[in-house]
């Protein structure tokens, strides 16, 4: 329609500007909207499309998880030791998206620092699931999930330690990717866990999350992590097929934990995929079920590290009190909320002298095992098909008291961070009214090839593209 002169890139803007406007009370999906700002870029994208100048998303409204860094533009990590704080410079991906003449619409709401399976944990509202509002979306991009279900905007970026981004987009019913870890930039992502964290898109389908995919990956000179050859080309996306593809099932991912329901889907997935000619095996990874308490070692470890630079002194508001550790420990104490204290008093334990060798060595020992594990049977296999969540969108608060319980749901999609390779979320089917996920992942430096199977799955599942009823 933008390239057809239907619309223009300021009259595509301000349908999503009056729509948050509107219904994002329900969502909760918003923490900062700069309509102004919004308008200017809308104005500088049709100028781009007027020259002939447009990239495949030029004029396309995004939302932005609020843990990456905007000029100009408030980011808050959802947390009140950030609350005013206005960053003097645009994380990469946000230079690469404004280059191409994506339209920001503003910040989205997460657990803060992006610690949290719920999107529960932010400092200033939860988000609602555009399925059920008495849910949750998921976390920790919920906000950034939920925007794209509920049709407040058409893409959105978010982040990725354990499974951020894919267990929203199951909850949410959406596409959710994860790209292999060093394909895009990590400059201007505020630091969870750095050998984990990986910003990656949110969108309705999967081509459209293979166009954002490609447009924020590539090297990076700024991001020491970053790969060399990290450009993801999606050219060939639509050219994959389904038959004669081999897909591993790790029996470990289809045991006791899945909710019925969630269990029914991917039989069903299975048997549909079967008919298209993909060729499933069942596989054993142990090292799976050790997951959760190995992830919940090593995150919370990076994350004591690298949230020690928030101590009211540098920059950020500051708590008084009798001298200098008084300060740093009334500002760190009164404006970190308590999963953020939690887990970095957990991380610099396992840190810490006598305790270091017993958790964190022995710790990323396992995950080098699971990893090498995964890459094993990724030489037999194309991709390894699992549920991306055991269970479907829970009540908001059902969780809240049980804090292990909320960790758990997070074992589908942690193996992908430990080993750095890449995957994605697409929406299956659904259990009760509730979207349930498939989750596909792939070598390292295979997101091309998962791109194109997960585009090819999404054509033979019939609720791939569904959408929640809404005004």
């Amino acid at each position: 329609m933008l390239r057809a002169k239907q619309v223009s890139a300021r009259e595509v803007a301000q349908a999503h500007l009056d729509r948050i406007r509107h219904e994002d009370e329900k969502y909760g999906c918003f923490l900062t909207v700069d309509e102004p700002r919004t308008l200017a870029e809308a104005d500088h994208a049709q100028e781009l499309l007027d020259r002939g100048e447009a990239g495949p998303l030029t004029g396309i409204p995004i939302a932005i998880k609020d843990n990456i860094s905007t000029k100009g533009l408030r980011t808050t990590c959802a947390s009140r030791i950030l609350e005013n704080y206005v960053p003097p410079f645009d994380a990469t991906v946000m230079q690469q998206i404004s280059s191409q003449g994506l339209v920001t619409l503003g910040k989205t709401n997460l657990d803060e620092f992006a610690m949290g399976t719920s999107c529960e944990n932010s400092a200033f509202k939860p988000s609602r699931n555009p399925w059920d509002t008495s849910r949750s979306p998921g976390g920790s991009s919920g906000g950034s999930a939920a925007a794209v279900a509920a049709e407040l905007a058409p893409l959105s970026l978010g982040s990725d330690t354990g499974g951020s981004i894919r267990m929203p987009a199951s909850l949410c019913g959406i596409v959710g990717y994860k790209p292999t870890y060093g394909r895009v930039s990590r400059y201007g992502l505020v630091a969870f866990g750095s050998s984990l964290d990986q910003i990656g898109p949110f969108a309705r389908n999967v081509e459209d999350c293979a166009l954002l995919a490609e447009a924020i990956s590539g090297h990076d000179h700024r991001d020491s992590t970053s790969l060399q050859d990290a450009k993801i080309k999606v050219g060939g996306l639509k050219s994959g097929r389904l038959n004669g593809l081999k897909f591993a099932l790790p029996k470990e991912m289809f045991e006791g934990a899945l909710e019925p329901g969630v269990r029914q889907i991917m039989e069903e997935t299975v048997a549909t995929l079967t008919r298209e000619g993909v060729q499933f095996t069942e596989i054993s990874i142990p090292e799976i079920g050790l997951g959760v308490t190995t992830y919940y070692i090593i995150a919370p470890a990076e994350a004591s590290s690298n949230l020690a630079r928030f101590d009211g002194v540098r920059y950020g508001p500051r708590e008084e009190s009798q001298g200098h550790i008084g300060v740093v420990a009334a500002t760190r104490g009164r404006l970190f909320g308590h999963e953020v204290k939690a887990r970095i008093m957990i991380g610099t334990y396992a840190l810490s002298a006598g305790y270091y060798d017993a958790f964190y060595l022995k710790a990323q020992k396992v995950r080098a095992k699971m990893a090498a594990k995964f890459e094993q049977a990724f030489q037999d296999f194309d991709a390894v098909l699992t549920p991306a969540s055991p269970v479907v969108a829970f009540k908001l608060g059902e969780l809240s008291d049980d804090p292990l319980q909320l960790k758990l749901l997070d074992f589908c999609t942690i193996p992908a961070n430990m080993g750095g390779f890449p995957g994605i979320s697409l929406n299956a089917g659904f259990s009760d009214g509730l979207p349930v996920g498939v989750q596909l992942l792939a070598p390292v430096m295979g997101d091309e090839k998962l791109l194109q199977m997960a585009y090819s799955v999404e054509r033979a599942l019939p609720d791939a593209i569904r959408r929640p009823n809404m005004p």
